[in-house]
């Protein structure tokens, strides 16, 4: 298997595999963030061809956030109990096939079913969850780097992907567009297949920055059962307030990106004027502040107070929503927004991932964070529902940004009500 001989190479010029792990898990990432993002570009040409309404394809949209949500916590379990590399294939297989079998729809509840339904269970078996169980398993040092790293490849792939499908959809079709995509996911499973490993342990290695000298043995399998596995952690997490604080600002975090800028601000920029192929570049734009942002939350969560983390990232957030609908659409007016916007677009998950892990477990954190994940993407189905709703009664999607907005601001004043951590005593700081 080229993973051994890879892991030989590395070590010989003094690199740890842990890295490897975090090239492929990025690369898997950014082509699946194609993926999500691509209905965006979309949903003007199918409006064209099919005469499908705003809110009937945000309806599908909705569908698949929510079941992205939903199976987070599960996907937590299975990737315990099943391995990286399984269920990372198993989700590209079935994301592939959906948007194979959709060059062929021609009815909206074909969409609704594919798009919705099964891409909605495809990338939900992974979410965010695979990189926050990497970071746990492959690293004690740099966590929050590596957080911020794997989240910030979802920004890329925006970047590389929007641009260059919304350029193929206007001169060649949707279809081509979508096919593009399906090359680059057999790609990415090329790659998870000859690279990824489950854990050190398989390798003969120790995680990055662990200096341990005691013999490597590889952990028992997980036989829990699934459904009792993330159930239970839901029923130890619930009763604690940290766990819905940091549930509800996730839920705010999702309805005001996934769910709203993602799939709706192409259209909107339509709406005034601005052809997709430049609304697309936007995105992209908004994509490198954000890569950038977000890798310097992961480096800013592992030093500072990530409460006040948060704090400032909803808060920003939330005025540059608020402030958007008064740009005029112009050019210098949507360059400040995609600054501001974009240098914290996903810049809440290194800070949220650390405090669940501080909160929670190390064991358990995977778990606890697919919960707060699906409250993530239970706010972006909504959103994505309520945009396309309010653009299909009132004709434009201006009431959307605004309630995200304010919505943000009271994430930020929520997140202060998280209690700082007790001191650990004395005596077990020393053992440590």
């Amino acid at each position: 298997m080229i993973s051994n001989w890879l892991s030989a190479a590395l070590a010989r010029r003094n690199i740890h595999y842990a890295w490897a792990m975090v090239g492929v898990t990025f690369l898997t990432a950014l082509i699946s963030a194609g993926t999500v993002g691509a209905p965006g570009v979309f949903i003007v040409p199918l409006q064209k061809e099919f005469g499908w309404s705003a809110a009937e394809i945000s309806s599908a949209l909705s569908i698949r956030f929510i079941l992205f949500g939903l199976m987070a916590p599960f996907a937590a379990a299975l990737l315990n109990r099943y391995g990286l590399r399984n269920m990372s294939l198993l989700s590209l297989l079935i994301v592939g096939s959906a948007l194979i079998a959709s060059l062929f729809m021609t009815q909206v509840w074909h969409l609704m079913v594919l798009w919705g339904v099964v891409i909605g269970l495809g990338t939900g078996m992974t979410a965010l969850v695979l990189g926050a169980t990497i970071s746990a398993r492959w690293f004690v040092a740099r966590r929050g780097l590596v957080v911020g790293i794997l989240t910030a490849s979802v920004a890329t792939g925006q970047l590389v992907f929007l641009p260059l499908l919304a350029t193929l959809t206007e001169h060649y079709g949707w279809r081509n567009a979508l096919a593009l995509i399906c090359v680059m996911l057999g790609v990415a499973a090329f790659a998870v297949a000859m690279i990824m490993r489950d854990r050190p342990s398989d390798l003969g290695l120790r995680p990055y920055g662990d200096g341990g000298t005691e013999p490597i043995v590889a952990p028992p399998p997980s036989n829990a059962p699934i459904m009792a596995a993330a159930l239970g952690t839901l029923r130890d997490a619930s009763k604690t307030k940290v766990f819905w604080i940091l549930f509800g600002t996730f839920f705010v975090c999702g309805a005001s990106t996934n769910g709203l800028i993602q799939v709706h601000l192409i259209p909107m920029c339509f709406d005034y004027g601005i052809p997709q192929v430049q609304a697309a570049s936007l995105l992209a734009a908004m994509g490198i502040f954000d890569f950038v942002g977000t890798i310097v939350s992961g480096w800013l969560s592992d030093r500072y107070d990530n409460r006040w983390l948060l704090f400032w990232y909803y808060g920003l957030r939330g005025l540059s929503l608020l402030f958007l609908p008064f740009t005029d659409f112009s050019f210098y007016g949507l360059s400040v927004f995609a600054m501001f916007y974009g240098l914290d677009w996903i810049a809440t998950v290194p800070p949220t991932v650390r405090l669940t892990a501080q909160r929670f477990g190390p064991e358990r954190a995977n778990l606890v964070f697919g919960w707060i994940f699906a409250g993530h993407q239970l706010g972006a189905g909504i959103a994505a529902f309520g945009a396309g709703l309010s653009r299909t009664i009132y004709a434009t999607y201006v009431p959307a940004f605004f309630v995200a907005g304010a919505l943000c601001i009271v994430a930020a004043l929520i997140t202060l009500a998280i209690a700082r951590p007790a001191p650990k005593p004395a005596v077990a700081v020393a053992a440590a």
